[in-house]
């Protein structure tokens, strides 16, 4: 854990055109633990995981990898360290899921080396872990959703790098795959030090898998820390303006969130 890779971000202004979306937001990533980014629609989450793994030039301020600004570095250098699931991610026409998870391999390549052993065996876990090595040689145009969503995670795995950045890596999968894939991010950072850094949409989930949850309002940070201290019912209503109550979570003591309705909050007893 001490060796981790640290990333945090400095005065970040970021933006589309004339839209700002971000201005002035400082947030550093706790090194070898899992940071969970939460917030309503529009608010900058992704914005923010962009910049902060060089995919968008920032405006102003900077976003510092290991203490370098990580856009005066290489790509290859930011890629061995550096692994990003972004939201919507196409993947080439006709490949095969094999190939597609190989391509995560590209950073610890150089120009003349060649496919080695290791890099076969970082694939093949990859698809292990993720449960899709029985879709090796299938198209990717072929999966569903959540089929192609587990793909995607298999080549962010296959990098093998120590900090993941993943944008909603939860989309278009059911339940049990959901809890499936972040446990297995769990086990990354507790068996590996592994960083990871993820938006998710669901309040509870975030609770329950966060070490550091970061509550982003308008291109802004509402509240950063662990989920008992960030998640309040004042949180929920000012981030995203949802009546609510906040509980213990049974499983964990962590708070779970109870959306609350116009249906639902006429039926609370008052006290």
């Amino acid at each position: 854990m001490s060796n981790a890779h640290s990333l945090t971000a400095e005065g970040l202004g970021l933006g589309y055109g004339e839209r700002t979306v971000v201005e002035g937001l400082d947030l550093p990533i706790p090194p070898g633990r899992i940071t969970v980014v939460v917030g309503a629609n529009a608010c900058g989450k992704s914005t923010i995981l962009k910049a902060m793994s060089r995919l968008l030039p920032v405006r102003s301020g900077s976003v510092l990898l290991d203490g370098k600004s990580i856009h005066a570095m290489s790509t290859k250098e930011v890629a061995r360290t550096l692994g990003l699931l972004p939201q919507s991610p196409i993947a080439p026409e006709g490949i095969a899921v094999a190939d597609l998870v190989g391509r995560g391999r590209h950073p610890h390549q150089g120009m003349l080396s060649r496919w080695t052993s290791d890099d076969d065996l970082a694939v093949a876990r990859a698809l292990q872990v993720t449960g899709t090595a029985d879709l090796a040689d299938r198209s990717v145009d072929e999966l569903s959703g959540g089929q192609r969503q587990r793909v995607w995670i298999a080549m962010v795995l296959a990098q093998q790098t120590e900090l993941l950045l993943l944008d909603e890596p939860t989309t278009f999968l059911d339940v049990t795959h959901q809890i499936e894939v972040l446990d297995l991010l769990t086990d990354l950072n507790r068996d590996f030090g592994t960083t990871i850094v993820m938006v998710l949409h669901d309040l509870n989930l975030a609770a329950r898998y966060a070490d550091h949850l970061v509550a982003i309002k308008a291109g802004g940070l509402y509240a950063a820390g662990e989920p008992s201290a960030v998640l309040t019912e004042t949180c929920v209503r000012d981030v995203f303006g949802l009546d609510n109550l906040v509980v213990p979570d049974p499983t964990n003591g962590k708070p779970l969130v109870l959306p609350l309705g116009r249906h639902h909050a006429a039926a609370l007893p008052t006290s």
